[in-house]
């Protein structure tokens, strides 16, 4: 090789290396200055429901921590999947996240599988959960059940008589009810609504007979004397609900379902973002004026690391599974 020849080779080397150090200065500059336009927050809920109100409090701190305006989407739909599903195939870059429960997480792929539409470990990352609150049993004011046990009687006195809301198949109102169809021996019908706030106020009309119901939503009414609270569904008593006996001290033993809330973004969303959006969500569920505003909710605030949250789907799925393969459920 000519000495020209070496020479034109080292510039084209040199060259070349300057122009990739400058993508990947590039590169690294377009992620660090993540976000530079507006997030959306998609909740699967309709407004007024607890995922909203968690959402709506959580939204303004987020928007001041990421210089960015973070808008409240809802798109309410099938307990959660519709909402779910979008996010689970929006771009991953970081500007679209879901605040969901764990029915489109945990239960949806087992009770719909092959029409779910959806992988949510496949095509979701998790980021952190936010908190987790008990169900509330929930009457209407002029029920004559007044306990668990009461409203078991009243069921086995009226066999198919009776039917109960739940914001779609495969939610912890959906499967708190089967579980306590199963243990009790009574047979119910299911109404399934769009939210809980639309639950509620069937409840308060009359129009339908009982309700597992987040406690954010329900304890106002029970508060004002318009609807009955019977029972809670964690294995311990709350906190948050003094006074309310639990299922299990109602008699049925180990009955558990509990809500949890978590923020998820698609797949593959960039590593850093990731990050970024953990520390600033702990951050804020760290925040003593947000875990009140949590607790006004009946919910303890419980951020989490991602995998901690992956960890949590793969070990409630497992749980709920052998529920649902026990009482023999299916939506498709």
């Amino acid at each position: 090789m000519s000495l020209l020849a070496s020479f034109r080779r080292l510039i084209s080397q040199s060259l070349l290396g300057l122009a990739c150090a400058g993508l990947t200065a590039a590169s690294a500059s377009a992620q660090s200055s993540w976000p530079e336009r507006p997030i959306q927050m998609i909740v699967p809920f309709p407004a007024g429901s607890s995922p909203d109100a968690l959402a709506r409090a959580i939204s303004e701190p987020l928007a001041q921590a990421l210089g960015q305006p973070v808008i409240v989407d809802n798109r309410p739909g099938a307990g959660g999947n519709i909402g779910t599903r979008f996010v689970a195939h929006a771009k991953p870059d970081g500007y679209t996240m879901l605040l969901t429960i764990n029915g489109p997480m945990v239960t949806a792929p087992t009770l719909y599988k092959t029409t779910l539409g959806y992988d949510p470990l496949k095509d979701l990352q998790a980021i952190s959960m936010i908190g987790t609150s008990p169900n509330v049993l929930v009457v209407p004011a002029d029920s004559p059940a007044n306990s668990v046990q009461e409203f078991i009687e009243l069921a086995k006195s009226r066999p198919g008589a009776l039917n109960y809301g739940t914001v779609g198949p495969g939610s912890s109102a959906h499967l708190a009810m089967a579980m306590l169809e199963h243990a009790a021996g009574i047979k119910l019908e299911q109404i399934p609504y769009s939210g809980f706030p639309q639950i509620l106020t069937a409840i308060i009309a009359g129009d339908i007979d009982a309700a597992f119901m987040v406690p954010g939503i329900a304890m106002p009414q029970v508060q004002a004397g318009k609807v009955k609270a019977l029972a809670i569904t964690s294995l311990q008593p709350s906190e948050l609900l003094p006074g309310l006996e639990t299922m299990v001290e109602a008699g049925l033993d180990n009955f558990e379902a509990i809500s949890w809330d978590a923020f998820f973004v698609p797949s593959n969303t960039p590593d850093d973002v990731v990050a970024r959006l953990n520390k600033e969500v702990t951050a804020i569920l760290q925040r003593e004026d947000i875990k009140a505003k949590l607790n006004a909710f009946y919910f303890s605030s419980e951020p989490s690391t991602p995998q901690e949250m992956t960890d949590k789907i793969i070990a409630d799925k497992a749980r709920w599974d052998a529920v649902i393969e026990r009482l023999k459920l299916s939506l498709e």
